[in-house]
């Protein structure tokens, strides 16, 4: 074990982080209205009496956003524990399917899944965790039929007061962050550097997303309303549940 720098992890954030502000604009701007809008349920938006375009449009598009964010901050977020892990015990991003960091202490090797939040899947999906944890510990023992291994489900945020999960072990924000680390502290020290030029990178990011919910209102009012601004609301909900739907609409 070595200590860790935390000048090594503020310069990893500072050259880093600016893929996931990329990453934000390229799904924003590669978005399509048809795509979201098959999505979306359009009873929902009638019994909250969403009257206009506008409206429609900020709502499938700020839980598009929402949703796909979580998901590309989680996958940065698994890269900079993985470099963290790296410089500290040596670890490395795992070759085995579903697995995302492998590294040894004390005799043990630990095999880890890394997950943004606690609350990330549902029990099938823990269900395939568990399944994918007892592939990878047959695929490590062919080569080596008494290593001791340790499965981990580890998550950026939150907690759970209730590691022991029998046949793994559930390390959670602090947790997660002291486990891969040796540092007590790191889920606070990495704070600060993420904000390395955030004002910036979400400027770029508004103006794309104010071009979007334009260009979308625009798009949507021309196919689903009609002379007198009113939204045709079996034209939508033929659109998006219809057999057929309709080709020519957006």
């Amino acid at each position: 074990m070595k200590q860790l720098n935390l000048q090594d992890v503020t310069q990893y954030v500072e050259l880093n982080i600016s893929t996931f502000h990329e990453k934000r604009i390229k799904s924003l701007d590669s978005l399509k209205l048809s795509q979201v809008l098959k999505r979306k349920n359009p009873y929902l938006f009638k019994a909250k009496h969403t009257i206009t375009s506008e409206q429609i449009i900020r709502g499938i598009v700020d839980a598009h956003i929402s949703s796909n964010e979580e998901t590309i901050f989680g996958d940065w977020l698994e890269g900079l524990a993985i470099f963290i892990n790296q410089k500290v015990y040596g670890g490395w991003k795992s070759g085995i399917p579903n697995i995302d960091l492998e590294f040894d202490k004390d005799g043990i090797r630990y095999i880890v899944t890394i997950k943004s939040g606690p609350n990330w899947g549902n029990s099938s999906q823990i269900s395939k965790m568990r399944a994918d944890f007892k592939t990878a510990k047959k695929t490590l023992r062919t080569s080596n039929s008494q290593l001791n291994i340790v499965t981990i489900n580890g998550c950026c945020y939150g907690r759970d007061n209730n590691p022991d999960k029998g046949d793994y072990f559930k390390y959670c924000g602090q947790d997660f962050w002291s486990f891969i680390s040796g540092n007590d502290s790191l889920y606070l020290d990495i704070i600060e550097p993420l904000g390395h030029k955030a004002r910036e990178q979400n400027d770029e990011f508004q103006k794309s997303y104010a071009q979007m919910i334009n260009k979308f209102t625009k798009q949507f009012s021309n196919d689903f309303c009609n002379d007198n601004g009113n939204i045709e609301w079996e034209k939508l909900v033929q659109f998006n549940s219809g057999k057929t739907g309709n080709k020519q609409l957006i």
